[in-house]
């Protein structure tokens, strides 16, 4: 019996070691750079998270009243159309697709004070002048009609300012979320990271609950107009506390400094470099003709431009396809966005019942902040992702299912609470992609990476707009609906080719047959934890009966 114990404890012992080794083997190249090792998390003030919390909330707030508004106002100054709201859209979003890349390389050649003051500048700046625009076109209902140029500049001052302001949000994004939050929980375990990630996004997404419900209450019960002047006082009186609340968390971490010690080291290294080439390249000139010369020099200039700079970055990345994935959601009216919100306008739903049905959604996209911790503790950051996109998808069923709903009313609720429930899952994939190129992307590419992967997701935005300007009747609706599921659908498969590259398989089909065949032989009711698990192999002689089973809790 002794001889036997023995022979049990030795099988078992053997067996784990078979088991860390697997577990080392198949993903030691998608573990995150922090699981590698086990310090403690560094203790950060209290007062620097609280402020760096409290200036983002500051910073989202403006945007995402924004966000909700400009739809509404643009379908009352123009009614019966999606053409004034498709078409800010389109300037909105190509600006982005095309200068993304340039602000992720600004970001990565400038200093985080310069950074942080010119984007608080500018996007405060942006939003005041857009409202003040916004001001005139509702106070002058009638303008198009008894004014058209100034009505047509009042537009196009609109259009550029809110361009610029979401130029300006976007480098921000970066800064904090790409390159702050991972400075900051660099050396500590992987749990800070997805802490930071998850309360930056709730954060976000508690802004996008609340502004649109006082927005759309102002409008409802006050006016248009109001709502307008509020959104320009909110960015005069906010702009400052948010460059002091911002700043001390700069000064307040070391780390930050140091990080930012380093770019500058960088960046000097890189301009010398590059007048080094260019003294080179002019001594040789004097060996060749002179078409011959400028035909070179142009294709150096294209080829070592930043923008393709950028874009040879981005593309070298092992996260392409998640990223891919993740930018092709943005060609969605599946969403409380500007084409959708004024659609709900036309179709007669009150503008404080849009608010409420976009603060519903953000309710179940914070729910998705504490649930992504659990899930990703427990299988992983690459399979979180993929449970969720799928998540998404099976709740977008029911928008498709709105379409044949003939009670308008009846439809639009269908469409709201479809699209809110979509959040829990879409909120889940977009942590765990970012989380995954955090973890993945060297520290030197990452904010080009971030600038390249918001300027795909930008031109994906726009190209809803233009699909809003091409089906620019409300009633046609239903279109952009399939769509956007069917694009959905597009992206969910791309993310399941990327996890089958990497794993080399999507399910462990080979544990189901297995364990089928334990319970059938031995009629065990029950395998180890060893079969629950993600990452290990699996043998019939792992089966034990409930007495000899490991008292340790599976994490799956």
């Amino acid at each position: 019996m002794y001889k036997k114990m023995n022979n049990d404890r030795e099988l078992e012992e053997v067996h784990h070691l078979h088991h860390d080794h697997h577990v080392e083997m198949e993903d030691e190249h998608l573990l995150p750079h922090h699981h590698h090792h086990h310090h403690e998390d560094p203790i950060i003030p209290t007062w620097v998270l609280i402020n760096l919390y409290l200036g983002h909330f500051l910073a989202r707030w403006g945007a995402r009243t924004w966000e909700f508004s400009v739809g509404l106002y643009m379908i009352n100054i123009w009614p019966d159309s999606l053409l004034m709201a498709a078409a800010y859209g389109v300037v909105e979003s190509s600006s982005t697709a095309l200068f993304g890349p340039l602000v992720g390389q600004w970001i990565d050649n400038s200093t985080y004070p310069k950074v942080l003051s010119l984007w608080l500048l500018t996007q405060n700046l942006s939003f005041i002048v857009a409202g003040v625009a916004m001001v005139g076109l509702l106070v002058s209902p009638d303008l198009r009609l008894t004014n058209a140029p100034t009505f047509a500049l009042l537009v196009v001052l609109t259009n550029l300012s809110g361009a610029v302001a979401v130029l300006s949000s976007l480098a921000g994004t970066i800064l904090i979320e790409r390159e702050w939050v991972v400075v900051i929980s660099e050396g500590s375990s992987s749990n800070l990271l997805t802490k930071l990630n998850s309360t930056i996004r709730r954060i976000d997404l508690t802004s996008t609950l609340f502004a649109p419900v006082v927005t759309g209450f102002i409008i409802s019960f006050v006016s248009m107009t109001a709502s307008a002047i509020s959104l320009v006082i909110w960015n005069i009186l906010s702009a400052f506390l948010q460059y002091w609340l911002l700043n001390s968390v700069y000064k307040g971490i070391p780390a930050l400094s140091e990080s930012n010690r380093k770019r500058g080291l960088k960046v000097t290294t890189q301009n010398q470099e590059q007048n080094s080439q260019h003294l080179d390249t002019y001594d040789d000139s004097e060996n060749v003709s002179w078409w011959n010369f400028m035909a070179r020099k142009f294709v150096e200039r294209v080829s070592d431009s930043r923008f393709v700079h950028a874009w040879r970055v981005y593309l070298q990345q092992d996260v392409v396809l998640p990223g891919l994935s993740l930018a092709l959601l943005y060609f969605t009216v599946l969403s409380f966005g500007t084409l959708m919100t004024a659609t709900l306008e036309w179709d007669g739903i009150p503008a404080y019942v849009i608010g409420t049905g976009r603060g519903i959604s953000a309710i179940i996209g914070i729910s998705a902040t504490f649930l992504y911790p659990f899930m990703e503790a427990r299988i992983s950051t690459l399979r979180t992702g993929l449970w969720s996109i799928w998540s998404q998808w099976t709740c977008l069923l029911v928008c498709v299912g709105s379409i044949w709903v003939k009670n308008n009313a009846s439809s639009a609720y269908m469409l709201m609470g479809g699209v809110a429930i979509s959040r829990l899952g879409l909120w889940m994939f977009d942590l765990s992609v970012i989380q995954q190129m955090q973890d993945q992307v060297p520290e030197s590419d990452r904010a080009v990476v971030g600038g390249v992967q918001n300027s795909i997701q930008s031109f994906w935005d726009l190209m809803t707009y233009i699909m809003g300007l091409v089906i620019s009747n409300p009633q046609d609706f239903w279109k952009l609906i399939l769509l956007s599921f069917g694009l959905v659908t597009i992206a969910a498969i791309m993310y399941n080719v990327h996890i089958y590259r990497v794993r080399q398989h999507l399910f462990h089909l080979e544990k189901l047959i297995l364990l089928g065949a334990c319970k059938h032989t031995l009629g065990i009711p029950f395998c180890s934890e060893t079969f629950e698990k993600e990452h290990h192999g699996f043998s019939l002689a792992t089966c034990r009966m409930p007495s000899q089973a490991s008292s340790r809790i599976s994490p799956f």
